[in-house]
């Protein structure tokens, strides 16, 4: 029961306008706002609060995954559905997840199935609808005034700290709320542990820095300051770095 509000999520104005039109004879749905990429649909998302966002998978800037991924962490979480022209997406996770997924162009009929279904996605399922060796491009972080999106090729160092973990960038830095660990696993190669509460992008290295104490920091290119390296790592940093 009740009235049920949407906010469509289209790089295509024609996309967002059919799907309204479809919408239109939906007599428990209101469509409360319409965004044309992911950070728009997560500022959005927070003004509007819409119980449902129908979001296409591929735009430019921040795609409707990341975007979705921002969504779980809103309180409350709206429920999300996938719209996309693709299937060679993996229906199979977006199935097993059980978020609403529909194939472009979408039929009536599929729609109201899928809104009726819709339920707010969690952070489990959000996990399962990125595809194995697929990492980000982007991380986003929503700031409270706003969506930072910083390129994952921009990064110099992750830095975990309490709950946080902290992406460092010659621009600032953007606060995640993934752990090291799985950043680690995502970005694999492209980021090498140099303490238990580091990683450092190993493209932008520029060499060690001896510090008092005997200590050593990373150096690298863009920022100040890099992060310390822990005696366990420094042998296999020093190695990797001579292989270069």
């Amino acid at each position: 029961g009740g009235l049920v509000t949407l906010l469509i999520v289209d790089d295509a104005a024609l996309a967002r306008q059919r799907l309204r039109r479809l919408l239109t004879d939906c007599a428990d749905i209101e469509v409360v706002g319409e965004a044309a990429d992911g950070a728009a649909a997560i500022e959005q998302a927070r003004a509007l609060q819409p119980d449902t966002v129908l979001m296409d998978i591929r735009m430019p800037g921040m795609d409707g995954i990341a975007a979705a991924r921002e969504l779980a962490r809103q309180q409350p979480a709206p429920a999300v559905i996938f719209c996309t022209a693709y299937d060679d997406f993996a229906i199979q996770a977006f199935e097993a997840a059980a978020v609403g997924y529909l194939l472009k162009p979408v039929a009536r009929e599929q729609l109201q199935a899928a809104l009726e279904r819709a339920t707010s996605v969690n952070r489990a399922q959000l996990a399962s609808l990125q595809q194995p060796g697929e990492a980000r491009l982007q991380l986003a972080a929503d700031t409270g005034h706003g969506v930072d999106v910083v390129a994952v090729s921009e990064v110099r160092y992750f830095h975990a700290e309490q709950k946080y973990v902290t992406a460092v960038h010659p621009g600032g830095e953007l606060l995640l709320s993934d752990s090291l660990k799985s950043l680690e696993t995502e970005f694999g190669e492209r980021f090498v542990r140099v303490h238990r509460n580091a990683l450092v992008a190993f493209a932008h290295i520029t060499g060690l820095q001896r510090c008092n104490g005997g200590e050593y920091r990373v150096r690298l290119a863009g920022i100040d300051e890099g992060p310390l390296v822990s005696r366990r790592h420094l042998a296999a940093l020093k190695k990797r770095l001579g292989a270069r």
